[in-house]
This record gives structure tokens, C-alpha cells and sequence, in this order.
């Protein structure tokens, strides 16, 4: 191999250890004006495109630890590594891919578990890791605020009573 191309091997072998994640898109079809959109909307989600050889690839994911790639690197190709969420990635991709038809999903993988097109396009549908994260926080604070609401009424009922009362009786002396 020459030393290009085994430069560009350990780069992208340091890419995909560096990332819980990949996405394998195609891209057949797709001006570099396109391209430059979804480089921008995947860095606003945490996550970064680059076009790479298929050779190449296959190398540097064996070195990786991926595992077999033979079968499923044909034709054009681009790949999608991020260090947050893979969800917000497969998003920007999903919502990129609709609006502009060329983009298709190939394959990924999470963790060294391998994902297939279905399953990126159901990590997608999935709401964001801040979303999740309110609805957690939304889940713990509501039983101590019915706890307060509950401690709190018996005697806000009692204060009004009391004030209906002290009504009543100024309303009979007066």
C-alpha cells in the first residue's frame, strides 16, 4: 500500500475509534453543493461526512475491529462519525435524505453492533438525548409536586374557611 493511502487508512481507523458510531450513505448524485448542506446540518447535530474510498474503508474498519465489510461496500459511499448522539445524526441524514432523494442509507453500526437501514431510520424517529433527558426529569419532579400540592391543600382549605367565616361574621355585625 502505498504511503497515501496508508495515511488516509490510519486517519479514518482513528475516526471510527474515536466514534461510538458510523453511518454508511450513498451519495450517488449529489453536487458538492449538496454535499456542503449536509456537512453543515450534520455539525450543527454533533457529526461530520467524508467521502472515502471503499478499499480504503474496508481496511481501516478491519483495523478498527468492525469486522467484515466486504459485502457491503459498493459504489459511491460516504460515511457519518460523530462523538454524541447518533440519533441526532441519523435525523439530519433522514431529514436530508427527503428533502434531497439522492442520499440513501446503506448501512451503520452502533458499538460494534451492525444497524441496518430500518433500524437508523427507527434511531431517527427517536426523540433527542435533551428531550429524553426533560422527560426523565419531568417523570421525577411530578410526584414531589403532587406530594406538595397534597401537604398544602388540607390547609389552604382550612384558611379559607376560616376567611369565609370572618366574612360572615363582619358581614352580620356590620
Amino acid at each position: 500500500m502505498r504511503a497515501e493511502k496508508k495515511l488516509l487508512t490510519r486517519d479514518y481507523v482513528a475516526r471510527l475509534n474515536a466514534s461510538p458510531f458510523f453511518i454508511v450513505v450513498g451519495y450517488k448524485g449529489l453536487t458538492v453543493a449538496h454535499l456542503t448542506e449536509l456537512r453543515k446540518r450534520l455539525v450543527q447535530a454533533g457529526a461530520e461526512v467524508h467521502v472515502v474510498k471503499n478499499s480504503i474503508f474496508r481496511v481501516a474498519a478491519k483495523e478498527a475491529g468492525v469486522g467484515d465489510l466486504n459485502g457491503a461496500l459498493a459504489g459511491q459511499m460516504a460515511v457519518v462519525t460523530g462523538k454524541k448522539d447518533i440519533s441526532a445524526a441519523a435525523k439530519a441524514l433522514k431529514n436530508f435524505a427527503a428533502e434531497f432523494d439522492k442520499l440513501k442509507f446503506k448501512f451503520g453500526y452502533l458499538n460494534n453492533q451492525r444497524l441496518e437501514e430500518a433500524a437508523i431510520v427507527a434511531l431517527a424517529d427517536l426523540p433527542s438525548l435533551d428531550v429524553l433527558r426533560a422527560k426523565i426529569l419531568g417523570l421525577l419532579v411530578a410526584p414531589a409536586t403532587k406530594l406538595a400540592i397534597l401537604i398544602n391543600t388540607p390547609a389552604s382549605q382550612l384558611a379559607q374557611v376560616i376567611k369565609a367565616k370572618s366574612e360572615k361574621a363582619e358581614a352580620a355585625t356590620s
